[in-house]
């Protein structure tokens, strides 16, 4: 029987090194250490029957195909934090317990924001641009602690969990002392919903509705995590390569600020300035004009989106909101005319929230940046048990080959 070695293997089946290691340690391949030479080989057969099955199953056989996950259960019906439902979660605890319940430490995650830190990240916000938006503010901010804190490649749990509850709790008060932002400081002792309302309101002169801080509890609760979104397999892939705390908030960031992902609150608000004057016209607009109405369907839930629900019946039960749910009642009667229109979702629920309580126009961005930290932070705890840089997607390449007369042109002119 023909044997090979690790680096033919790994050439054969198009992965690294690691990943070979990752396959043998998961049974599918069988290492075999012969006497007469060193280090691991594998059966070519074997090689080869592991190579045939990935063509044969549309998968390449370089990536992970499935990343299995403890922390979060998304499906219809709400989503489930380790077992537990988080609608129930949302109307019961703060984001401190459910940083607790998601990074699997006893207590509430105090968030406490660290003096060393905090300077750096009001310095990097005053000279932040004025109109910056929030989302844009928190990012700056999570850079400058990355930058002012020399211990943070420690990828110990203990060591991350505390470096994140410090991130997390020291960009907040920044921000809600950020001029830039709101005027004033951060509420001393208070938890973080409520330490971070300063960065949520429009006007900083105007006290919050005493309802207000209970919503944006609710609503970091909602948002702290949803499976394998967008941003936190971004935020997984940078945590493969050991990554520290802050590059991995910083991947998910990124990956969150799209329109498909974590803006579309902020076009929901622009879509529901214009329907609390005439909803039946600003519905009409944008369906005559084929655009996608913002705040509605998911890939997820063939309803309506459970944390939109909860969100929703909160506002209900509010009276500042009662305009604003009229007008949210209206329009998804418009979008389900017929019966089979698509639901609402939880960025509609962020939208009719920022109108009830007058926040700014990016709140929901600001919210879900804030609570999906604590999720990209329980992923990265995850990803850091699992062997290293093990996602490597197979390419499939469609440009011109060497040799061929796209090349020759393209030499020809370069000349």
């Amino acid at each position: 029987m023909e044997y090979l070695t690790v680096a033919e293997t790994a050439e054969r089946l198009g992965v690294k090194r690691e990943t070979v290691y990752a396959y043998a340690s998961r049974g599918l391949l069988t290492s075999v250490r012969g006497a007469q030479r060193r280090g691991s080989r594998f059966a070519q057969d074997e090689v080869e029957a592991l190579a045939a099955r990935g063509r044969e199953s549309g998968e390449p056989s370089g990536t992970v195909e499935r990343i299995r996950t403890r922390i979060t259960l998304v499906a219809d019906g709400g989503p489930w934090f380790r077992g537990r439902a988080v609608p129930a979660l949302a109307g019961s605890e703060d984001l401190e317990h459910v940083a607790a319940l998601l990074w699997e430490v006893p207590g509430r995650v105090p968030f406490d924001a660290d003096p060393d830190l905090l300077a750096p990240a009001r310095a990097v916000l005053a000279a932040a641009p004025a109109g910056a938006r929030a989302t844009d503010r928190f990012r700056l901010a999570v850079a400058a602690v990355a930058a002012a804190d020399p211990l943070r490649a420690d990828a110990r749990p203990g060591a991350v969990v505390a470096t994140a509850s410090s991130l997390l709790g020291t960009v907040v008060t920044a921000l809600a002392g950020d001029p830039g932002v709101a005027g004033g400081p951060g509420v001393s002792g208070a938890g973080l919903a409520e330490r971070l309302l300063p960065a949520l309101v429009r006007d900083p002169d105007r006290a919050p509705a005493p309802a207000t801080a209970g919503h944006v509890r609710a609503a970091l609760v909602l948002l702290a995590d949803h499976g394998l979104a967008s941003s936190t397999v971004a935020a997984r892939v940078a945590a493969s390569t050991l990554a520290d705390v802050h590059a991995v908030v910083s991947a998910g960031l990124g990956a969150l600020d799209g329109p498909r992902h974590g803006l579309v609150s902020g076009l929901a608000h622009r879509f529901l300035a214009d329907a609390l004057d005439d909803p039946p016209g600003a519905l009409a607009q944008r369906l005559r004009a084929g655009e996608r109405v913002p705040g509605f369907g998911h890939s997820v839930y063939r309803g309506t989106d459970p944390r939109a629900t909860v969100l929703l019946d909160r506002l209900r039960a509010d009276p500042a909101a009662d305009d604003v749910v009229a007008c949210v009642d209206a329009v998804v009667a418009g979008m389900d005319r017929g019966g089979d229109g698509p639901a609402a979702n939880v960025d509609l629920a962020l939208a009719a929230l920022m109108h009830a309580h007058d926040l700014r126009p990016d709140a929901g961005e600001l919210l879900f940046a804030c609570a999906r930290t604590v999720g990209w932070v329980a992923h990265a705890l995850e990803e850091y048990a699992e062997p290293g840089l093990r996602f490597r997607p197979t390419g499939v390449y469609t440009g011109p080959r060497p040799g061929s007369t796209s090349e020759a042109s393209t030499t020809t002119l370069s000349v």
